[in-house]
């Protein structure tokens, strides 16, 4: 997603990338009218196999190109996988993502087209994006998901409430974005964030700078501190520069933080609960 040019740069980020050993790609049928999966689907071709590629579906671009529709339907789901294919040259997604859900769709039917395009062989697993847990919750007990995405960082814990050991319990893997918050937890501007002002921003940042490892700095303790959690597969980090890359890169090669520091940093920013879809 964070890719915004079809360009040769971006593609050479992309296998530059998995030079380094990186082999999950996450994009959607929706990020820059499809562009974003035509760049990776170019960019990957030489190593297709051995890599995961995560994809989406459900939000259907209007004829004019003046923004989308939320479409979780059976039929719109099995045509729109045909593109994806397309655009990705590939013949099969290895993961295949619901791009958000609310508890009144057809949690069924859509249950059911992804389980047709297993069968089919043209998708090997599928999984939702979505912060909702009361989607979550009908999804683990209805369907054979095998991931959920969603936001988790250092300033936003809301999975931890319910969502994260309910999904671990489930041998459902989450993989989670937002682990750097927006660039905030990177050295970025402070600005608000979710439903914390730019003091409290300022103010927990700083909190976190403290508790930190001497020999961390705060983005790799915020990247070590979402994969610490067994839930988590993976972190899923957007870049735009092969430095940014190549940073987020030297947190695998950081000294690891001890319990102590993890659970200090658990006790520095409180939880806060999700107010709506419960």
């Amino acid at each position: 997603m964070s890719l915004q040019e079809n360009s040769a740069d971006d593609i050479k980020l992309i296998q530059t990338a998995f030079d380094k050993g990186i082999n999950y790609f996450d994009t959607a049928d929706l990020y820059q009218n499809g562009e974003n999966e035509i760049l990776l689907g170019k960019a990957v071709k030489s190593f297709r196999d051995q890599i995961i590629i995560g994809t989406k579906v459900g939000n259907k671009l209007r004829e004019n190109g003046e923004g989308w529709d939320w479409n979780p339907s059976k039929r719109y789901i099995i045509k729109a996988v045909e593109y994806s294919l397309k655009r990705l040259q590939t013949d099969y997604i290895d993961l295949y993502q619901l791009h958000g859900g609310t508890i009144d769709d057809p949690i069924d039917e859509t249950i059911d087209a992804f389980e047709t395009l297993i069968e089919q062989g043209k998708i090997r697993h599928y999984g939702i994006s979505s912060i909702r847990p009361n989607v979550i919750r009908s999804y683990v007990q209805r369907s054979n998901i095998t991931s959920v995405m969603m936001q988790y960082s250092l300033l936003d814990r809301r999975p931890e409430e319910s969502c994260l050991e309910l999904l671990l319990e489930n041998n459902i893997s989450v993989l989670a974005r937002g682990t750097l918050a927006k660039g905030l937890l990177a050295g970025k501007s402070i600005k608000e964030y979710l439903d914390h002002s730019v003091l409290e921003v300022e103010q927990n940042l700083e909190k976190l700078k403290d508790v930190s490892n001497d020999n961390l700095s705060l983005k790799e303790a915020a990247i070590q501190f979402v994969l610490k959690h067994s839930a988590i597969s993976s972190s899923v980090i957007g870049i735009r520069t092969k430095k940014q890359l190549l940073d987020c890169l030297e947190t695998l090669k950081s000294p690891l933080f001890s319990d102590v520091t993890y659970q200090k940093l658990l006790n520095t920013i409180s939880i806060h609960r999700y107010k709506n879809h419960r």
